[in-house]
């Protein structure tokens, strides 16, 4: 069977506020479990270049399509937010009976990561120890707002014509503007974009991109949660980057290193904005070390 058609048949599925979650469930190491958060306008199937090096590592890797995107549900009628993104994961996690977790996110999951890791110190603060967060890795993403240098296709969703702008958008159009954030050396091939393109469309999709957009405004709205949640953290935190990215490149890092406290930076110098994608053994390899250098011996 087809990789990519294998990754949906392998999923499972559970219920979020009356609606249908895909996730994957893999596994077979020893490091207890991993939570993977995709961006946009992508999903899981982000994770499958670097899949079975983490499996390998963790005891159990969790990757759900967040709501709105990839194979799980795509409801019209939905206020769609980064908190309840952010809730979907931690009922997950709750329902699987797992109250550690490290983390990898990338884009918008990395601003889903941000307010799970403002819970974390909430939780922490006044000990709840029901749901601890035992490390974050972070790929390209929109940590800060005043970096993120959206693409005409996310500016044209949340201007006052996103809704006619969903309806209308192309595939040449979205797989130009997709490949138009890798590096130079590094782009997708066609049927990688066709795959891409059926992950935005399917269960009619892309009629909801104005609406799952509005987390740029959010950025702009909770920035001193987020960008507080990473600079204030005690969880071992470090940043991977493709710095080919025009959207969260190397003007992100470089704010990165400004606001972050002993910033632990991986710096890929010719991957742009998907490096788990065009750089996956680079990705998996920065990644372990993270976690055999930076994250404390015996964590679970």
């Amino acid at each position: 069977m087809e990789e990519f058609a294998s990754w949906r048949a392998n999923g499972r599925r559970f219920t979020h506020r009356g609606h249908q979650i895909f996730y994957r469930d893999d596994g077979g190491g020893a490091d207890g479990t991993l939570l993977c958060i995709h961006g946009f306008p992508t999903a899981s199937w982000d994770w499958h270049r670097v899949w079975p090096g983490l499996c390998q590592r963790f005891a159990r890797v969790l990757a759900p399509d967040m709501i709105g995107f990839g194979w799980s549900a795509k409801p019209r009628n939905y206020l769609y937010s980064i908190a309840d993104q952010a809730d979907i994961h931690e009922n997950l996690l709750r329902e699987q009976g797992v109250d550690r977790v490290h983390i990898l996110a990338h884009d918008y999951g990395d601003t889903v990561a941000q307010e799970l890791l403002a819970r974390d110190a909430e939780r922490r603060a006044a000990g709840d120890t029901s749901l601890v967060i035992e490390s974050v890795c972070l790929l390209n993403g929109g940590l800060f707002p005043e970096t993120h240098r959206a693409r005409l296709v996310q500016r044209l969703l949340a201007g006052p014509f996103g809704p006619v702008a969903s309806m209308l958008a192309s595939e040449r159009a979205y797989t130009s503007s997709l490949s138009g954030v890798f590096g130079r050396d590094t782009k997708p091939s066609e049927k990688e974009l066709d795959q891409f393109w059926t992950l935005w469309c399917s269960k009619r999709g892309k009629r909801n991109g104005y609406k799952l957009i509005r987390y740029m405004g959010e950025r702009k709205r909770y920035r001193e949660r987020w960008v507080g949640a990473l600079r204030d953290t005690a969880v071992p935190l470090r940043l991977i980057d493709g710095l080919l990215d025009p959207v969260s490149g190397a003007h992100m890092v470089q704010r990165y290193r400004e606001l972050i406290p002993n910033p632990d930076v991986v710096e890929l110098p010719k991957v742009g904005h998907y490096p788990q994608v065009e750089a996956p053994e680079e990705v998996l390899a920065a990644f372990l070390d993270f976690h055999a250098t930076r994250v404390p011996h015996g964590t679970t």
